[in-house]
């Protein structure tokens, strides 16, 4: 994105005269290659930031109001608040996302020096599950953090933006949208223990293949969706093995211990659902340990098992993403397709080798326009670094 245009717009949406410092500030969405609904039930993710994310450009005021303006939805024009009403309303919709972070900020430092002026633009395609609500809370924090010196720790604006989806916006979700989010490292996955935030950076070395993400076009709104009733069904089944086993999180069971104990669940849905929680926990420990070994195929096949986990124990795929997977599964040159976010539609990624992607693009996209009847997007995405800073201008 040239951040000169950017800086451009900031200025027709918000008239200044004189010099002011306007302040860049980058914050990436995220893809999660393997490890999918385990974060909230204590187990191992292994995502990794992209290049696609959210853009702002901002500068202090001389009073203590915030505007925010955002490029991607410029019907609901600028919002204006004071920093003493960082409440929730819905009339301002995607500007709840920044007010709970200001919100949260203040609870905790007092209340800010100055308001802002903000101008966001983000390029990640709204409402495909690529986290976008998780690009702007970071977003958000590195920018409070870094305009006001507060010196707040990366995992601290890390914790704080998990707190925003689930006390401010009301969406019960795990960490690892934010971490990969915030902590996010050019060309390197990230191996998260969601239990205990233990993680480090796993070189991702694909030579020869490209990650394609596919977007189903299928709108997904994580708090309406079945995300919620998901995780309660993974709390009741743990609950029903905690009356036998001593263990906290469904992330603390091997295969076999939960294969020796799912008797004690007695439901057929929720022994499924917590048989997902588990083996897809164990698939990442093994994903991470093929991709060191340089074994890509066998990446691969996790990859499609993650899949048919998803699909048939823990039901969130749909016939959206079912038809993109299935699909890729066809193409010679895929070595493994899952869906990736929270499911209800968005998001997959396929591993492609390099010289074939356009023509899986080109076959995928017939099939899937065939089938469902409307076109699916893709991108061909890199893994870059974490939210930041991007550049400092005086204009």
């Amino acid at each position: 994105m040239d951040t000169q245009l950017l800086i451009k717009k900031f200025h027709e949406i918000f008239p200044v005269e004189g010099q002011e410092e306007v302040r860049i500030f980058f914050s990436p969405g995220r893809i999660n290659l393997i490890g999918e609904h385990t974060d909230y039930n204590g187990g191992h993710v292994f995502p990794g930031a992209i290049t696609y994310g959210t853009y702002g450009a901002v500068k202090k005021r001389d009073d203590q109001v915030i505007k925010l303006y955002s490029i991607n939805f410029p019907d609901q024009g600028s919002i204006e608040c004071s920093l003493n009403e960082m409440d929730y309303r819905k009339e301002h919709g995607w500007a709840n996302y920044p007010k709970g972070v200001i919100r949260y900020i203040q609870d905790k430092y007092g209340l800010l020096k100055s308001g802002l002026d903000i101008l966001i633009q983000g390029n990640i395609p709204n409402g495909a599950g690529l986290s976008s609500s998780a690009s702007l809370e970071m977003l958000m924090g590195i920018m409070i953090n870094e305009m006001f010196d507060l010196n707040m720790d990366r995992i601290e604006l890390v914790k704080l933006g998990k707190k925003v989806e689930n006390e401010f916006i009301g969406v019960n979700s795990g960490i690892m949208d934010q971490f990969a989010v915030g902590m996010g490292k050019a060309d390197c996955g990230i191996l998260l223990d969601c239990n205990t935030l233990k993680f480090e950076y796993a070189p991702l070395d694909l030579d020869g293949y490209d990650i394609v993400i596919m977007n189903t076009n299928k709108r997904r709104e994580l708090a309406d969706s079945k995300y919620n009733e998901r995780r309660r069904e993974c709390e009741k089944a743990l609950s029903r093995l905690q009356t036998a086993l001593d263990i906290h999180e469904l992330g603390d069971l091997s295969e076999k211990e939960f294969e020796a104990s799912k008797h004690l669940i007695a439901d057929e849905t929720l022994m499924k659902r917590a048989r997902h929680a588990v083996y897809e926990n164990q698939r990442t420990l093994k994903a991470l340990h093929a991709l060191r070994r340089g074994e890509m195929k066998t990446f691969g096949k996790l990859m499609n098992d993650s899949h048919h986990s998803l699909r048939d124990d823990y039901e969130v795929t749909g016939k959206e993403l079912d038809t993109l997977v299935e699909a890729a599964w066809k193409h010679e040159g895929v070595l493994g397709a899952r869906m990736t976010g929270a499911g209800f539609g968005g998001c997959a990624i396929a591993i492609v080798a390099s010289d074939r992607v356009e023509d899986f693009i080109q076959r995928v996209g017939k099939e899937y326009l065939e089938k469902i009847g409307y076109k699916a997007d893709f991108y061909v995405a890199k893994i870059g670094d974490g939210a930041k800073e991007i550049t400092k201008e005086v204009v």
